[in-house]
């Protein structure tokens, strides 16, 4: 189990806790959108975040996207998870190139740039929770920040993290959510404050070999942390031949009729996890035998 998430409580459950490694899941993302070392940061980002709050569903069946729209130069990034913490994701313009920021860091909130970003949690009910703020800083960590304390009125901090070799592989990869719970005394969020003031940079501390679990040791120093449970995440989409030819049906008879008349076989991909379907001539007419007009 190379990528996973630790659930943890700390400072008595005044506080409750993730952190997560997941360098597997961004490297399979990079490789099967080719995207660039901008890009990867961005969808790693959300990708990780996604994989954490999936796990904050309470249904089996519950699923999460979070939905990113910019006006900078790669548009947007769209990711899904489900409550397993399986995260699926992809960018609009997976070949963004920018010259770093002021940090020397990639420039994720440059390539973002303004916008909004979206929480959908479907839930099994008739209609889905949907949360939206407005980007802070495009650099996505923040971003969440923000959306937890004004979309559900819950005092967190996010830390998101991605760091690239210099052959654009991913080297590290990872992030934490610290949440604070409506009871927790005035010392404990002080502590907790005085704590995160000496984190800079979730990669360095996976880069220095820490785990998970040490940093939300390092997050949660002297506040009693307790280690509930730990939930392996990877990069997981539930495509398939059979649900792509219910997308061809949905589409409509005289659709599929101008596919088969052109007389050429199709090729639908899956944006998710970059895969390609072929469907021949003869594959069509059968699928238009059950499609409604």
């Amino acid at each position: 189990m190379s990528d996973y998430i630790v659930r943890a409580t700390a400072a008595n459950a005044q506080i409750r806790a993730f952190a997560a490694t997941t360098r597997e899941m961004v490297e399979e993302a990079r490789q099967r959108h080719n995207t660039s070392p901008v890009a990867t940061a961005a969808l790693g980002r959300l990708m990780t975040a996604g994989a954490m709050m999936g796990i904050m569903l309470k249904g089996e069946k519950d699923i999460l996207t979070l939905q990113i729209k910019g006006d900078g130069p790669m548009e947007g990034v769209t990711v899904t998870a489900d409550s397993k913490a399986r995260v699926k994701g992809y960018v609009l313009e997976p070949q963004v190139m920018l010259p770093p920021n002021a940090q020397g860091k990639l420039d994720v909130g440059g390539a973002i740039g303004n916008g909004f970003l979206n929480v959908i949690k479907d839930m099994g009910l008739k209609e889905p929770y949907s949360g939206q703020t407005m980007l802070q800083t495009g650099e996505i960590a923040e971003d969440l920040t923000y959306y937890f304390a004004n979309s559900e009125q819950v005092p967190s901090s996010v830390g998101l993290g991605v760091l690239m070799e210099k052959n654009n592989t991913v080297k590290q990869a990872g992030g934490f959510i610290i949440q604070l719970m409506p009871f927790a005394e005035e010392e404990v969020i002080e502590k907790l404050e005085a704590n995160l003031q000496n984190i800079h940079s979730v990669t360095k501390i996976l880069d220095d070999g820490n785990t998970p679990e040490q940093m939300l040791a390092l997050l949660l120093e002297g506040m009693d942390l307790e280690i509930l449970d730990t939930v392996p995440t990877e990069f997981y989409c539930n495509c398939d031949k059979e649900r792509v030819e219910k997308a061809i049906v949905s589409i409509g008879r005289k659709e599929i009729q101008s596919m088969i008349d052109e007389g050429k076989e199709i090729e639908v991909n899956c944006h998710f996890c970059n895969t390609n379907y072929k469907f021949s001539v003869e594959e069509l007419k059968e699928i238009l035998k059950k499609a409604k007009k």
